[in-house]
């Protein structure tokens, strides 16, 4: 061996180095590269492992040709990787890059086991492999742009007088819109934006693994900021400061859930659309509505915290009433009561998954003076509209409105997104009407609660896909000089409805496909499920091999083999007693954060997660005692033949085994149909491998939870991600401009409003914690433009 002026010892320490390397992750790749072509998988990962340990073991014996063939067969692994992958960074970069650096190793030592050979043409070959890997590295901070805006789109002033002046609504309005007629921020000087004050809740949700975020979005009504807390209490806050006003305690509790996403306002001034009851002068003229966590509705006086006691019994409805058994956890709000019109309407979270009979999927409506029940909708017995008879109850186990709810004041109708009958993965045994409304949305007079129209978005529901996002209602062109009343819901299988919200059918076009059926014994299954392809579809494809991924080979071979390993048959892959993957899985595609909208242009902006699911059914004999998975592992599913096991599909390393992103945000051109942009949304820099936090802004795309906020200035804000940001877009691309860090992470939507006092435009968000961390908190943060000198 030649060695110049390099020490002999340390070019040896490179060759074992190499060698070494080379046989132990020849070893792996070649071992599990066989168990891969077992199962049915890719040759490329058993001839490349063999090759390796090959050279590495030629290496060892200062044989030049080992580098000479590992040169070779990195040759053929870029081939095949384009071949595999295409040009997409981030599964090239998984497949290549750990690759890389073992030729680059070679190319520095290939001069020195080959005596003859010429060391610049080595160096330089060393430098260009070096360089590259070193602008791969780079390329990792760049956000990897999906869909690139091709057109301007122009941001129109808001006229004087039609200024928003109050968010009243989780949703800003009724309609479920988070847009913002607002400009004071704008893009021009968004980067201004600061702190302009902190404050405290005093209640830091504590997780039992079965649901604890703060998720609340306030309501701003004058100089008074509202704000409700995962352990059901409520502050009210200053607009321009946030000192705290008054405060109110519930003194609820429950096992599981904890959680406030928000409150219901009503106003004796306010117009009505079309009076539900006949009411006496209220002495709580403008009331809060409160639900909790163990199943009450409450009414607080806005001004001054105290129960309104002319409403249900002193200041409180109990929604237990007319349930039957409830057991502790298996049933609370958990998402904001609909104010509309004179009735305050409530749905419900029911418990998953336990047993069949679980309470109630009754949807209810008070009078918001007294309290009084209204009306009721049962979707399993639809005559009942009132209280059941004596010693009855609500019909069990139905169809269920957990997610927030919109309504109409022009046609009075309230939509509700339905989820399942329970148990989510075995129908076997659901009723016709079980079938008829789960997963549906169901348009109700908002007078009597009668069913106008309802469009199913999954038929036979084993998937869990319930509709969990509120849906969107707006005014879209006709291009005739008017306009068409639509609604948008977004969905869990990664699916947008556009449907005429008078009357229920697709303005987006939907077509009926057939879908696999499955093989479990005592199941029926819908031949065709609903595809919305008149809107685009986020994060839904069918997987193949070629789309798993990894950090590493190894990690991405092992996804390969468990992906290889599963039954995949695309959206509706039904749930068998063999290993399946369900994708995207029950969190989503699109969840409970909804949508905001730019309507002057007819853009809506969509986040959404890309989590598969791997699961199979358990005959009931093997379902242990203790079963729960509240949120994974074995759901015991009682009543039925079978419990239902579910699991993330995960690698080793805890990262999604489908290729990145994880999470996007996107704009979609409601008159087209077509998405305008769509970029990755949150980076690495407080999760990572094993839950390791990575401290690195690398933008790959993570699961979002948690609702946007569009205003007139063309600005999008949104802080759901898996890193601890609030984050402002320009709504015509989709480019971060503006971003800030939070204490901890956040799930909550922003809001916005300008103070009745000082003319100052603020954007607030509640940080309570994301899901991924374990860090908590309990702030409440308003941002503002400096003042001016």
């Amino acid at each position: 061996m030649a060695t110049g002026s390099t020490p002999r010892g340390m070019i040896r320490v490179l060759q074992w180095l190499l060698a070494g390397l080379m046989i132990l992750i020849g070893l792996a790749i070649g071992i599990l590269g066989g168990k891969l072509v077992i199962v049915g998988g890719s040759y490329y990962f058993l001839i490349m492992g063999i090759v390796m340990v090959c050279a590495g073991v030629l290496i060892f014996r200062s044989n030049a040709s080992g580098i000479a063939l590992y040169g070779l067969a990195f040759i053929a692994s870029i081939i095949w990787a384009v071949s595999d992958a295409g040009w997409d960074f981030w599964p090239l970069f998984s497949r290549l890059f750990t690759f890389g650096v073992l030729a680059l190793l070679s190319a520095i030592l290939w001069p020195w086991l080959f005596p003859s050979a010429s060391k610049k043409p080595a160096f330089a070959l060393a430098a260009v492999i070096a360089l590259a890997l070193l602008v791969s590295a780079g390329w990792m901070f760049k956000p990897q742009t999906l869909v690139t805006a091709s057109e301007a789109v122009p941001v129109k002033p808001v006229a004087a007088g039609q200024e928003q002046k109050e968010w009243k609504h989780w949703g800003n309005t009724t309609h479920g819109d988070r847009f913002a007629a607002l400009d004071q921020i704008n893009k021009q000087n968004v980067n201004d934006l600061k702190v302009a004050w902190v404050a405290h809740t005093g209640d830091i949700p504590q997780s039992n693994g079965s649901g604890a975020e703060d998720q609340n979005t306030p309501l701003q009504i004058g100089d008074t900021l509202f704000v409700c807390t995962p352990y059901s209490k409520v502050l009210a806050l200053d607009v321009d400061t946030g000192k705290e006003k008054w405060r109110y305690d519930s003194k609820a509790t429950a096992p599981n859930w904890q959680r406030c996403r928000g409150l219901g306002y009503y106003e004796d001034t306010q117009a009505q659309a079309a009076p539900q009851t006949q009411s006496p002068v209220a002495a709580c003229p403008r009331r809060l509505f409160l639900p909790t966590t163990d199943a009450r509705l409450v009414a607080i006086n806005a001004d001054n915290g105290q129960l309104c006691d002319d409403f249900g019994d002193r200041g409180v409805v109990d929604l237990s009433v007319g349930m039957g058994e409830i057991k502790p956890g298996y049933y609370q709000q958990t998402s904001t009561p609909l104010v509309a019109g004179n009735v305050v309407v409530v749905g419900g979270r029911v418990a998953d998954n336990f047993s069949t009979g679980e309470p109630p999927g009754v949807v209810r409506a008070y009078d918001v003076h007294t309290g009084k029940l209204a009306w009721a909708w049962d979707p399993g017995n639809p005559a009942l509209t009132g209280l059941p008879p004596e010693g009855q109850t609500y019909t069990r186990g139905t169809p269920n409105v957990w997610s927030a709810m919109s309504y109409d004041a022009k046609l009075n109708l309230i939509y509700l997104p339905t989820g399942n009958a329970t148990p989510d993965f075995y129908a076997g045994e659901r009723t016709a009407l079980d079938d008829k409304y789960s997963s549906s949305i169901v348009a109700v007079d908002a007078a009597s609660g009668q069913v106008r129209w309802h469009y199913q978005t999954t038929h036979h529901d084993l998937w869990d896909f319930d509709l969990p996002s509120q849906p969107l209602l707006t005014d879209l062109p006709d291009g005739k000089g008017g306009t068409t009343p639509v609604l948008v819901q977004t969905s869990k299988q990664g699916m947008i409805f556009m449907l005429n919200r008078e009357t229920g059918e697709p303005v987006a076009k939907v077509e009926e496909r057939p879908v696999p059926a499955g093989k479990v014994k005592g199941e029926r299954y819908s031949p065709t499920q609903p595809y919305s392809v008149g809107m685009p579809m986020i994060g839904n494809q069918t997987l193949t091999e070629s789309d798993m991924w990894g950090a590493t080979p190894i990690d991405l071979l092992l996804c390969r083999i468990e992906f290889k390993a599963m039954r995949h048959e695309g959206v509706y892959t039904p749930p068998g007693l063999d290993r399946s993957l369900q994708f995207p899985g029950s969190l989503g595609g699109m969840n409970w954060g909804s949508v905001s909208i730019d309507p002057n242009n007819s853009l809506m902006f969509v986040n959404d997660m890309r989590l598969g699911l791997a699961n199979y059914m358990v005959p009931r004999a093997s379902v242990a005692k203790n079963a729960s998975g509240i949120e994974m592992g074995i759901v015991p599913m009682d009543g039925t033949p079978y419990g239902a096991m579910r699991e993330r599909f995960l690698s080793p390393l805890g990262i999604p085994c489908q290729k990145p992103p994880f999470g996007t945000m996107s704009a979609v051109d409601l008159k087209s149909g077509k998405l305008v942009w769509q970029v990755p949304v949150g980076t690495v820099q407080d999760t990572g491998p094993l839950g390791i936090r990575m401290h690195l802004p690398i933008p790959i795309g993570m699961p979002t939870l948690g609702a946007s906020l569009s205003t007139q200035s063309g600005l999008l804000f949104f802080a759901g991600t898996q890193d601890f940001y609030l984050r402002a877009f320009d709504t015509a691309t989709g480019k971060e401009i503006w971003k800030s860090r939070l204490p901890v992470g956040s799930q909550s939507g922003p809001m916005t409003y300008v103070s009745p006092k000082t003319g100052k435009q603020f954007i607030v968000i509640n940080a309570g914690g994301a899901r991924q961390s374990a860090d908590r908190g309990d702030y409440i943060i308003a941002y503002a433009l400096p003042d001016k000198a």
